[in-house]
C-alpha cells in the first residue's frame, strides 16, 4: 500500500484505503447514468483494517465497511482533503450509510 500511495498519490507511507475511479465523475457520470459500468477500483490495506479495528475498539468486518464505504465515496467524487466542508459532508455520508448496512 505505501508503494501505491507513493506512486499514485505522492504519499510516501502506508494507508488504509485506496480508491481509483475509471472516470471523470463530473463529466461523464451523467452520461453513463443510464448504462451499467464500473466506477473503479477500490483496495483495502487488510493489515492495516486490522490494528484500526482494534484501535477503534470494533470488529475487522466493521472496519472493512467503514473503509469499503469510505473508497466508494471517493469513486464518486467526495473528497475529505479538499476541504473542512466536503470532510465534514464525506463523514456524515459515511455514517448514514454504515448505518443503513447494519
Amino acid at each position: 500500500m505505501r508503494i501505491l500511495n507513493r506512486q499514485y498519490r505522492g504519499v510516501d507511507r502506508t494507508t488504509d484505503v485506496l480508491s481509483f475511479p475509471q472516470i471523470e465523475y463530473s463529466s461523464q457520470l451523467s452520461a453513463l447514468s443510464s448504462q451499467q459500468f464500473v466506477l473503479g477500483d477500490i483496495i483495502i490495506n487488510l493489515h492495516q483494517a486490522k490494528r484500526q479495528a482494534s484501535e477503534y475498539g470494533h470488529t475487522f468486518n466493521e472496519e472493512l465497511k467503514k473503509l469499503l464505504i469510505h473508497g466508494l465515496l471517493h469513486l464518486i467524487d467526495y473528497d475529505h482533503e479538499k476541504s473542512r466542508y466536503r470532510k465534514n459532508k464525506m463523514e456524515r455520508k459515511e455514517k448514514e450509510l454504515l448505518k443503513a448496512i447494519r
